[in-house]
């Protein structure tokens, strides 16, 4: 009893560094985050208390609930678009055996390991009048936007998306494939003997046996829609005006540029809160299913 007890606190001694690391690094500036966003303050001077104020604004302020309703929007195209594309990438490429699939799952996790700031400045400039997008269209008679699509204020915002769905379609792919081998494959003989194409086999066998795999994917994209701050700041900056400025952006301008830790850290609280309802649902969506 002695050595069980003698090897659990060994083992309570091991995590002590990571436990201190995490509570300093991420407990602390969290807790700070939160009393920080009570007040009004520039970061030098006497703080002055705020009270909810901060939040108010969130919704007052066109500034602050514009940054969240960008973020919404890019959630179809960080988010609904890559797993859309990932199941029919999945059900074209097939999931039984196919010759070469490291090959296609690492072509398609490729994006992942290019840094987002160098992806932000590559579609930039295949986006630019002169980059790659606007020559194939003057190719065949067309033209974009006169200030290019970052530059228009109609399609800044569908552009960033774009770059998102690019760089996140791969990761569900990616999870989808590796999810489909794990189906029992009597479920598509089965199937097949009622007289099941592909497609059909597709949605009766494969769609739900990749339950756990599409809410994680939703899970993954989502976070990365709401949490985009990289992509976004070398891609526009926020631009043109404030039509790509999402909350993760507005709180570097507002607590490192406009001296408003208090509205900065109130924005990042609401983001979280944002972020943990998102997960919350998507979590319960899952089980339900998994229920029935």
């Amino acid at each position: 009893m002695r050595r069980k007890r003698r090897s659990d606190w060994l083992g309570y001694l091991y995590l002590l560094p990571a436990v201190i690391f995490f509570t300093a690094f991420v407990v602390v500036p969290a807790v700070q985050t939160f009393w920080y966003s009570f007040w009004d303050w520039n970061g030098l001077t006497d703080a002055v208390w705020a009270g909810v104020s901060n939040f108010g604004r969130m919704v007052t302020e066109p500034l602050l609930s514009g940054a969240v309703i960008h973020s919404v929007v890019l959630l179809v195209f960080f988010a609904v678009l890559p797993v859309i594309l990932g199941l029919l990438v999945t059900m074209l490429l097939g999931y039984r055996g196919r010759r070469g699939m490291t090959v296609y799952r690492t072509a398609f996790f490729l994006p992942q390991v290019v840094a987002l700031v160098a992806i932000g400045v590559i579609w930039r400039w295949m986006y630019s009048t002169s980059g790659p997008l606007e020559q194939v269209l003057r190719a065949i008679g067309l033209h974009g936007p006169q200030e290019g699509w970052l530059g228009n204020f109609d399609t800044a915002l569908p552009a960033v998306g774009l770059i998102g769905t690019w760089l996140l379609y791969g990761v569900c792919v990616t999870l989808f494939l590796s999810g489909a081998q794990k189906i029992d494959p009597d479920l598509y003989n089965a199937a097949s003997v009622d007289g099941a194409g592909q497609f059909r086999q597709f949605l009766a066998v494969t769609m739900p046996g990749l339950r756990r795999e599409i809410a994680l994917a939703m899970t993954i994209t989502g976070i990365a829609a709401l949490a985009s701050f990289d992509l976004v700041y070398t891609a526009t900056n926020g631009g043109p005006g404030n039509e790509t400025t999402v909350p993760g952006l507005l709180v570097y301008r507002l607590g490192f540029t406009n001296g408003r830790v208090g509205a900065a850290s109130a924005v990042a609280v609401g983001l979280t809160l944002i972020m943990a309802v998102y997960v919350l649902i998507i979590n319960k969506v899952s089980s339900n299913g998994d229920e029935e």
